[in-house]
């Protein structure tokens, strides 16, 4: 690391927010309480961030709750601009953004300066949809009145992000709040509040009014975010997380009857059939399954190739495998960065060695690196047998089991058995096929011959244990939104 680098590191960590951010104010935990963050690519502490606790928790939530009322009566103009200056901010805060979330979360620079792109483009998307939020004026069908419909902010929200896209799944959830005219409790991941933290600081700056946006990072989620869910004070949850925990908060839910988003799991199939631009499908490969180390609930994580190319394929894939440049993420030429934590690289670790033990083929990669942090080789897995815990569970690292098929049918239907359905990618020239393939993968995205899903203007979302509604797109700031029917007597 430069002499310089290491300057611009501690000059950016020095300014970053620490402090929970509650009805405007920037301040401690009410107990004092802080937890550390640590870099992932050598495992030692960044910093102290302050601890919100239960309390906190109630004071974040009462301050969303008594802003509510006079931020649904700004206008849609107003909340558009908040989000307008808030789109100039990020891009003049970009580099020392991503250096920011490079150190907390390990993603290379250049990946973290991407994932600052997509954050604007949510910003700016649900700027544009704050002024087309619509309704609807007609006569009743049997004549002699009218009917009125409107749609009206749901209230206050509860919004739980994760730690793999700290800014982007931020902007998501919060933007179209605040869109809509909701106001907010927001509580990152304790890997990774930093950008968020940065993130409240820049919507403050953007004029987004006190109590708005409230941000409370816990090492206890659970002991913080169940009171707030059961206090019956927020209408709205939304989630980005594991299945086992969206399941847990769903419950929770049900009592108050929230209205509620759920991002979760994913499971996704990536398909080659034998009349593919085989490049093109590396590239989409490559695109979907390395993105920040393979951490992505849209990652491919099981590689179906038909068996006439699989031999060119899989010898094309490890060779591009074989060629990433391990690192930390701020260090010039590094193209993979580390995992998370020890957790993930153990658990990634766990389910390379039972695909070996059964049979699996190890092409290049397949263990940790000797090195401080947490790190994983990128692996290209071949013959990976049907009981291979790594097809029916989500990999979250840069790990590539490949699988061969025969025919359309079976890989359809290879490609369904599974709880998730997230995301799923199809790769072929046939049109006719295309078009088959793409309608019968029980997923709430396809990626057709191309390696991202992922868009501002589009839906974002799966089915089965997926998970239950929608971000981005219109169907985004419709997921804040409540529809009043008014029945007009003339």
């Amino acid at each position: 690391m430069t002499e310089v680098m290491e300057n611009l590191e501690q000059t950016v960590l020095a300014a970053a927010r620490r402090e929970l951010f509650i009805a405007g104010q920037w301040g401690p935990a009410s107990d004092g309480a802080t937890f550390e963050v640590f870099d992932p690519a050598t495992g030692e502490p960044l910093c102290s961030v302050a601890d919100a606790s239960a309390e906190d928790g109630q004071r974040a939530l009462d301050a969303a709750v008594e802003a509510q009322k006079a931020f649904a009566r700004t206008t849609p103009r107003e909340r558009s601009q908040m989000l307008y200056r808030t789109h100039a901010l990020l891009g003049e805060r970009a580099d020392d953004l991503a250096l920011l979330m490079t150190l907390e979360a390990g993603k290379p620079v250049a990946e973290a300066r991407a994932e600052i792109t997509l954050a604007r483009e949510f910003v700016l998307h649900f700027a544009e949809e704050a002024v087309r939020i619509s309704g609807n004026y007609q006569q009743n069908p049997n004549g002699g009145g009218r009917m009125l419909v409107l749609r009206q902010p749901v209230g206050p929200a509860i919004l739980v992000t994760p730690w793999n896209f700290p800014m982007s799944m931020g902007a998501r959830k919060v933007a179209p709040a605040i869109a809509a005219g909701c106001t907010s409790v927001v509580k990152p991941a304790k890997e990774t509040p930093l950008t968020m933290l940065a993130l409240a600081a820049i919507f403050e700056e953007a004029g987004v009014p006190a109590g708005v946006v409230n941000v409370i990072p816990t090492s206890t989620s659970a002991e913080v975010v169940e009171p707030l869910i059961r206090s019956g004070k927020a209408r709205k949850l939304s989630f980005t997380g594991s299945t086992a925990v969206g399941a847990r908060l769903l419950e929770q839910a049900s009592g108050q009857v929230l209205k509620t988003s759920m991002e979760l799991g994913g499971n996704a199939p990536f398909i080659v059939f034998e009349d593919a631009d085989l490049d093109n499908a590396l590239e989409g490969l490559m695109l979907t399954k390395m993105r920040n180390a393979g951490e992505t609930c849209t990652a491919a994580n099981r590689i179906y190739v038909q068996r006439p190319v699989m031999e060119k394929f899989a010898a094309k894939l490890a060779e591009r495998m074989s060629g990433f440049v391990l690192g930390r993420g701020v260090d010039e030429g590094v193209t993979l960065g580390p995992l998370i934590n020890k957790r993930q690289q153990d658990t990634v670790e766990a389910l390379v060695q039972d695909a070996v033990t059964r049979g699996a083929k190890v092409l290049v990669g397949g263990s940790k690196p000797d090195r401080p942090g947490f790190f994983f080789e990128p692996t290209v897995l071949a013959d990976v047998p049907a009981d291979a815990r790594i097809l029916h569970e989500e990999i979250f690292g840069p790990v590539a089991p490949l699988v061969a098929f025969d025919d359309e049918d079976e890989v359809i239907a290879l490609a369904n058995d599974t709880e998730y359905g997230l995301a799923s990618y199809l790769f072929t020239e046939n049109l006719r096929r295309a078009v088959r393939v793409a309608e019968a993968l029980d997923s709430g995205m396809v990626g057709l011959n191309q390696g991202s899903v992922s868009n501002a203007g589009a839906p974002f979302g799966g089915t089965k244990a997926s998970g239950l509604g929608r971000e981005g797109g219109p169907e985004g700031i419709n997921e804040f939104l409540e529809t009043k029917f008014i029945a007009m007597q003339l």
